[in-house]
């Protein structure tokens, strides 16, 4: 177990395999905590964005440009902050990009223009894109120390992060300014960080896959000094990150369009209509907390290929069912399909090229989320909504292709 007998060297006094177990448990939960403050806290701005919108006076364009400002820090920070990582460790990063975000969420609140919001939303961005590729970099290096493939756990505490932000935000929108609650926030993300960053920044990465033995580290994966990719690795990266691209279309496509399908083309009270993305989230949840297993009972090739048919048959229910019920049950059947797809990708493409593979899979998967609504909106002005939203399904059967074609890429694809 060399993972192991590393780990026993840079934990204090940890000469056991006992020692060495607990540490990796606290690692597990301190970076669980991570993965769900950074849902948390971009569910609570989220839900404050009217309040905003109307407190800087933006029109609907203006607010679009100034949203802008967090996709294009994110995106921009996603391709650097694999070589961070590679630099600094991606323990430090993370605990960094937290404080950078926690701080950065109490900004929108005091601006008073578009132009000032989209400035302070880039520097959010730059936090939201930072934690993201970091803290996914440190969860593929605990997955390969513990040997179980744990990473849908990470993403579920994610998913119950924002649910629990977005609940909370809803609670207190009627009592709180905005300035008040996205303060509030920060001071939680603050705490939180100062509570468990010093468990991630006590210990290094228990396994960094580009210091492993040649013999042990994926085909084509970058050694201990950085090195360059080679052209192999590189397109494998590129399918695990279209993979995870696939996925993240889908989530955003029914974050934005989902409300509006059921209300407009099928008559849903907006009550319902409201809970149809409720639905699909907690779904997806429930999808996550089971990925464990699944993963373990499946393996990760089946499991994606499972995941991407379930999601295309239940979005083609859900965009083209006659009834709201069909619809809602179309909507949950892909979250559930949908749920893992993105942990395996992520996962894969780090075990393929460390933390530079997790930030290139992390940014076409952003980028996946952004290009969902709005290719949504292009294609129901040309069709129908309904018929828009079959891409979402289309998408997923992609998905599921590819990686049932990558099977055989890596290391990390034979265990499907």
């Amino acid at each position: 177990m060399p993972h192991l007998n590393k780990l026993r060297t840079a934990v204090p006094g940890g000469s056991g395999g006992d020692t060495a177990a607990r540490s990796l448990a606290r690692l597990r939960t301190a970076l669980t905590l991570f993965f769900a403050l950074d849902g948390f806290l971009f569910a609570g701005w989220v839900v404050r964005i009217p309040a905003i919108k109307q407190q800087t006076g933006a029109s609907a364009s203006d607010l679009g440009l100034a949203l802008l400002g967090v996709s294009a820090g994110a995106v921009v920070t996603m391709t650097l902050t694999g070589r961070l990582c590679r630099r600094f460790g991606s323990h430090p990063v993370t605990v960094a990009s937290a404080v950078l975000l926690s701080l950065s969420i109490a900004l929108p609140p005091l601006t008073h223009s578009a132009l000032a919001l989209g400035l302070v939303l880039l520097v959010f961005g730059t936090a939201y894109g930072g934690i993201n590729v970091a803290m996914n970099s440190a969860a593929v290096d605990l997955v390969a120390a513990l040997r179980r493939p744990v990473m849908p756990s990470f993403h579920a505490a994610f998913s119950l992060g924002g649910m629990l932000g977005a609940g909370l935000g809803g609670l207190v929108a009627g009592g709180l300014s905005p300035t008040a609650h996205l303060l509030g926030l920060t001071v939680a993300g603050l705490v939180l960080t100062a509570a468990a960053g010093p468990v991630l920044l006590r210990r290094p990465s228990p396994t960094v896959p580009e210091a492993l033995p040649a013999d042990e580290r994926a085909p084509g994966a970058p050694d201990a000094r950085g090195g360059r990719l080679d052209g192999r690795s590189r397109r494998l990266v590129t399918v695990f990150g279209v993979i995870a691209l696939c996925t993240a279309y889908g989530e955003g496509a029914l974050a934005d369009w989902g409300a509006l399908h059921l209300e407009q083309d099928l008559r849903a009270h907006p009550g319902v209509a409201a809970a149809g993305y409720s639905l699909f989230a907690l779904a997806m949840t429930a999808g996550r907390l089971s990925g464990t297993a699944m993963l373990e009972r499946l393996g990760q090739t089946r499991t994606l290929v499972a995941g991407g048919a379930t999601a295309a048959a239940g979005m083609l229910l859900g965009a083209l069912a006659p009834t709201v019920w069909l619809a809602l049950l179309g909507f949950a059947v892909t979250g559930l399909g949908l749920a893992n797809i993105f942990p395996v990708a992520v996962a894969r493409a780090g075990a393929v090229a460390g933390a530079g593979g997790v930030a290139a899979a992390s940014t076409l998967g952003y980028g996946g989320m952004l290009l969902g609504p709005p290719s949504i909106g292009f294609l129901a002005d040309w069709f129908s909504l309904p018929v828009a939203l079959t891409t979402v399904a289309v998408l997923a059967g992609g998905a599921a292709l590819i990686g049932y074609a990558a099977r055989n890429a890596s290391a990390a694809g034979r265990s499907g």
